[in-house]
């Protein structure tokens, strides 16, 4: 199973993106493919986050669009959101202290867990952040367009 990172997310919706097409392209492809693919939930509520923020966007998007493009991605029939479960924990803490984690690096590790803990098999994301988590496969959709 594929997971996608909020960075991907905001690029497919934010049509001022430099990444939007590349993204968006990326995004349909799994949207309407029959392979499953996950939306972590600390994802989607870092997307609202950041792209209803007004000082990161001008104009930010309405709460109402952002939330519309999340029900139509969770829409998809290969989309499942994934979360934290029993025992996500200790994989927690396992990953925290392989990848030395400090500050708010938690952030990330703490999607990589979530990701771990559900099957993922790879993330798909633009930060490098994630290669501090050797137990995750990362692959950056937007490097073709490079």
């Amino acid at each position: 199973m594929i997971a996608v990172d909020t960075n991907i997310l905001v690029y497919a919706h934010r049509e001022d993106s430099e990444w939007h097409k590349e993204a968006l392209s990326a995004l349909i492809e799994l949207s309407e493919g029959t392979q499953r693919w996950a939306i972590p939930w600390p994802c989607i509520h870092e997307f609202v986050a950041i792209t209803t923020h007004p000082a990161i966007y001008s104009p930010p998007s309405p709460l109402e669009t952002a939330l519309a493009a999340i029900d139509n991605w969770l829409n998809s029939p290969t989309c499942h959101p994934i979360a934290e479960g029993p025992d996500y924990f200790s994989l927690l803490t396992d990953l925290s202290k392989s990848a030395k984690t400090k500050g708010p690096m938690i952030h990330d590790i703490r999607i990589a867990a979530i990701c771990l803990h559900n099957g993922v098999k790879e993330l798909w994301t633009a930060d490098r952040d994630f290669s501090r988590c050797k137990e995750l496969k990362t692959l950056n959709p937007l490097i073709a367009a490079i």
